[in-house]
């Protein structure tokens, strides 16, 4: 008697009544993930590589431009550096570290808007929308990952030997690396998309992810350590084991209970958001 894979008679349930082989559910292809398969539950209308005419080129020759300047303006500030000793600075970095965690517990009044823009860049086009800008603690978040970079960067750069010509060129392209990592990936996101948070006739956008509406099926208010922390939405149908996604929390200058409002007011008809300028339903 020959016995099917075990794989093959694990279901999961996607919503009452209907279920579904394990093996169909984690073959939904995320391209902004860490791997192709669980990284998110909801459908991503963009491949692993952006079509030719979808009019968005030029934003991104320009956003690599404004990245690639930023990164050697960064590395040539580094070079610049000179060697230290490392037990020298073992204060300051205690001290760096317990302004980490100070800073990721405090959080600043959020009272922003969402605020209608005729072209909103998306991930695979331009179309009118609702708009949410980064929070002041987003930009410093930002800062203090570049600095933890920057700063690892330089002491292991600092542990090099001085002498052998391989020694400066390691150090040179470390810290190009280093400057990519901390300034360039976000340079480009920065210029590539217009704002952190925008609603779309397309879908929701976080960054560089998309949620398309029609597999959000509820809308609820995210909690971590006991504090408001962002939208989480529920989809119809669970594409992977991943858990649902969150919108916004604390890089985002527009509070939880207003961001969940203005998404439950358009989740049922999203194409009101072509038709402009509309204002957000928010309390």
């Amino acid at each position: 008697m020959i016995r099917p894979p075990l794989t093959s008679l694990v279901t999961l349930r996607t919503r009452p009544g209907v279920l579904r082989p394990r093996s169909q559910l984690d073959r939904t292809p995320d391209p902004f993930g860490p791997d192709p398969y669980a990284a998110s539950v909801f459908s991503l209308r963009t491949g692993p590589l952006p079509r030719s005419d979808d009019g968005l080129w030029s934003r991104r020759l320009l956003a690599a431009s404004v990245a690639g300047a930023v990164t050697v303006a960064t590395t040539l500030a580094l070079l610049r550096v000179p060697r230290f000793e490392v037990e020298s600075f073992a204060c300051v970095l205690w001290l760096f570290v317990i302004l980490t965690a100070m800073l990721r517990r405090w959080r600043p009044h959020q009272d922003s808007r969402l605020v209608w823009r005729e072209r909103v860049v998306g991930v695979d086009g331009v179309e009118p929308g609702l708009v949410a800008r980064r929070s002041l603690a987003g930009w410093i978040d930002q800062v203090v990952r570049a600095a933890w970079v920057v700063a690892v960067a330089l002491i292991v750069t600092t542990l090099l030997p001085t002498d052998p010509p391989w020694a400066r060129t390691l150090r040179l392209v470390f810290l190009g690396a280093a400057a990519a990592v901390a300034v360039g990936v976000a340079s480009y996101r920065q210029a590539r998309f217009t704002g952190l948070l925008a609603l779309t006739a397309s879908g929701i956008r976080h960054g560089g992810r998309r949620y398309d509406w029609s597999n959000i099926d509820r809308v609820s208010l995210h909690r971590e350590d006991g504090r408001l922390n962002g939208v989480r939405l529920r989809p119809r149908v669970w594409r992977s084991l991943a858990p649902a996604p969150v919108v916004g929390g604390r890089d985002v200058a527009v509070p939880e209970v207003r961001l969940a409002a203005a998404i439950e007011a358009y989740r049922e008809r999203p194409q009101a958001l072509r038709v402009g300028p509309v204002r957000a339903c928010t309390p």
